[in-house]
């Protein structure tokens, strides 16, 4: 039973020492009874009082890791219903599903693709996470043959799926060393997987028709042993499927119902056809999924995927940012112009896109503005002379450049008098307000 923010307070120092962040034990305590922090934030906490704290100290939704070769995806560990209250942190792991029955050659023409897919988005490297393999044949060497094939050319996470163990044990023998997960255990099989995910230390995902099979199959599991679970309601239709997954998040965070504190995994490509498969993960990416198997893989379907998946499991409180420096466009030689702006990544990668598609040589101070936009950085005194000067001081580029010319975004022209009184003996330039109108600005005024 999960203890109120008083009976956490009773137990906690009551020093008020703000070593946790919060102004005084209470204040923590009602963050920690809401699943808003972990006790690990109390430096000060008894041994005694983290045993009996163990159950609301613990997170609402179990986090479950399955890795391979370096490669790792942790889902679930999530706090709130909706990202604005908070963020969310872990995001959901993409998979192609390949079947056993497949040549060896159809196996790897659909697994290398999707595998090597990977595309910049804002300076971030979106790919796919790894593969569900479902044995389709029944047979135990057919199914290892499989995972040793999708292993030879991918080394990312697998799931392994079938509700058979002696094809399951197959598969985890061909993969040793890896921590797949098995898909999946029901209500005739579930103590035959629960020893195989103990004994290969695998994460285990259950499934069952009502909730209330989940939570009793959850419940004898966890007695059995293994802790590491993912939920799969079996529904595929765009309305169950959302019914199920929203109530299963609120009975985890509003009843802290821990048989259901378990991620979800959810199979788009089960509905048949490519577009509604689409739109069931996109769905799943943003309530609320923690593995979606896709049946399909290619460029015009993982890219708006990835893309939704970025930005939902970005927090909305801090804007996507690069890291300041002095970056290079196109090999600049020293004489070639420096511009500057911001470390908002969008303002970033407009202003690069734009100059290197020109094919124009520069050099570009990204100044630190907390990734804030140009005219926002600005209103909020992140991005003014003093600050520019400063960079442009910590990034030494007075002694990468021979000319001492400097190129600022229009919407600040205002700066450019007080620049010049921070940097003694610089020609400060105002430039164009859009990126898009850079290269016509370098080519005539520069």
């Amino acid at each position: 039973m999960a203890l109120t923010g008083i009976q956490i307070y009773k137990l906690l120092p009551k020093t008020n020492c703000t070593d946790c962040g919060f102004p005084t034990c209470l204040a923590f305590a009602m963050k920690l009874a809401a699943k808003q922090v972990e006790l690990s934030a109390c430096p000060h906490a008894s041994e005694a009082s983290k045993v009996e704290l163990a159950e609301s100290s613990a997170p609402p939704i179990r986090l479950v890791r399955v890795a391979a070769n370096g490669h790792a995806v942790e889902v679930g560990n999530e706090v709130v219903l909706f990202r604005h209250e908070k963020t969310f942190y872990h995001k959901p792991g993409v998979f192609v599903r390949v079947h056993d029955d497949l040549s060896a050659q159809a196996m790897q023409e659909k697994v290398v693709p999707a595998g090597n897919y990977a595309v910049n988005y804002v300076g971030r490297a979106l790919m796919l996470d790894g593969f569900a393999i479902e044995s389709a044949s029944d047979d135990p060497a057919a199914f290892a043959t499989a995972v040793k094939t999708v292993h030879a050319v991918n080394k990312h996470p697998l799931i392994l799926m079938s509700r058979d163990t002696a094809v399951i044990t197959a598969g985890l023998q061909a993969g040793a060393g890896e921590r797949p997960l098995i898909h999946a255990a029901d209500a005739q099989n579930w103590q035959a997987m629960a020893a195989l995910a103990k004994a290969y230390g695998a994460a285990l995902a259950v499934t069952a028709d009502s909730l209330a099979g989940l939570a009793e199959l959850t419940t004898n599991i966890n007695a059995a042993g293994v802790e590491d679970l993912v939920l799969d309601v079996g529904r595929h239709d765009p309305a169950a499927s959302l019914m199920y997954s929203t109530q299963i998040r609120r009975l985890a965070l509003k009843k802290n119902f821990r048989p259901l504190g378990y991620p979800l995994i959810v199979f788009p490509g089960a509905a048949g056809d490519v577009a509604v498969e689409s739109m069931l993960a996109a769905q799943a990416i943003v309530k609320y999924a923690g593995f979606i198997v896709l049946d399909h893989f290619a460029p015009e379907i993982a890219y708006p995927l990835l893309v939704l998946r970025e930005n939902i499991y970005t927090d909305p409180q801090k804007p996507i940012q690069v890291q300041p420096g002095l970056y290079e466009i196109n090999t600049p030689k020293p004489g070639d112009p420096l511009l500057v702006t911001t470390n908002f990544s969008i303002t970033y990668f407009s202003v690069v896109n734009e100059v290197e598609s020109a094919g124009l040589p520069a050099w570009l101070l990204v100044a630190d503005a907390e990734g804030m936009s140009v005219l926002t950085a600005w209103a909020a005194g992140n991005f003014d002379a003093e600050c520019i000067a400063r960079d442009m001081k910590r990034f030494n580029v007075a002694e990468r450049i021979t000319h001492r010319q400097i190129v600022i975004p229009g919407h600040v022209a205002v700066i450019s008098g007080e620049l010049e009184e921070e940097l003694p003996g610089w020609d400060v330039r105002v430039g164009p307000r859009e990126a898009v109108n850079l290269p016509g600005f370098m080519r005539q005024a520069l």
